[in-house]
C-alpha cells in the first residue's frame, strides 16, 4: 500500500451510513497505518469499525477497506488494509440492475425498465418517446431501506430491432451532491463482488 498512498494525497472515507461520508489529505504513511486529516468532524467513526476509502491513483480509482486504529480530533489514524482493488480505470464499475422505474421531466412521467448501472450512468429500455435533449429526474433504489434521486442525461438512443418495438438508451448522471456518486460507487462494487463470489 505504501507505494500507492502517499503525502498530501486527497482520499474519500465511507461509514457503513453512507450520509456520514467525509473526505481528508493523508498526511502521513507508516508500514503499517497511515493518517488522514478530515475536512470535517469524524461523525459516525468508530475504533475498530470497518469503513470504505477510495482515492484516485495513476491506475485508477483505489479502493479497499480498514478501520480507525485511532481518532483526535479530524486526524484518524487508519489500519494499512490486507488487501485493495482498483476500480475500473475509465468507468466505473457496471452491474446488472432489473428494475421498473419512472422518469420525471417538466411534471411529465416516463416508464423506464432498468437494465444496468454503473456510477457514470445507466441504460434503460422504455416505449416512451424520451428527448434526448432534456434532463430527467430518477429515484434508484439500492435497498429495501435505501434510494438515491439522480438527475439523467440521456445520451444515445436506438430504435429496438428485435419485434418488441421501443428503444434503447444510455446516458449519464449528474450530480450535484459528491455523496451519491459515492454510494451508487459503494452500491455497485459490493454489488460486483458478490456476483463474483456466488
Amino acid at each position: 500500500m505504501r507505494e500507492l498512498i502517499e503525502n498530501n494525497q486527497r482520499i474519500t472515507m465511507v461509514t457503513y451510513d453512507f450520509r456520514n461520508a467525509n473526505k481528508g489529505t493523508i498526511v502521513d504513511v507508516q508500514p503499517d497505518n497511515f493518517t488522514i486529516e478530515l475536512d470535517y468532524d469524524p461523525k459516525g467513526v468508530l475504533k475498530s469499525n470497518y469503513c470504505e476509502f477510495y482515492t484516485q491513483t495513476s491506475n485508477g480509482i483505489l479502493y479497499f477497506d480498514s478501520y480507525a486504529k485511532d481518532i483526535d480530533g479530524r486526524r484518524v489514524t487508519i489500519a494499512s488494509p490486507a488487501k485493495h482493488k482498483f476500480l475500473q480505470r475509465r468507468r466505473f464499475t457496471r452491474i446488472k440492475y432489473m428494475h421498473d422505474l419512472k422518469l420525471i421531466c417538466e411534471g411529465n412521467s416516463y416508464d423506464i425498465s432498468t437494465l444496468d448501472i454503473s456510477a457514470g450512468g445507466m441504460k434503460f429500455v422504455t416505449n416512451c418517446s424520451i428527448d434526448i435533449d432534456k434532463e430527467y429526474n430518477i429515484t434508484l433504489p439500492l435497498s429495501d431501506e435505501m434510494s438515491v434521486d439522480c438527475v439523467f442525461s440521456p445520451i444515445r438512443i436506438e430504435k429496438n430491432l428485435n419485434g418488441e418495438g421501443g428503444y434503447t438508451l444510455s446516458g449519464e448522471f449528474k450530480y450535484s451532491d459528491n455523496k451519491v456518486k459515492l454510494t451508487i460507487i459503494q452500491y455497485c462494487s459490493k454489488r460486483s463482488l458478490e456476483i463474483a463470489n456466488k
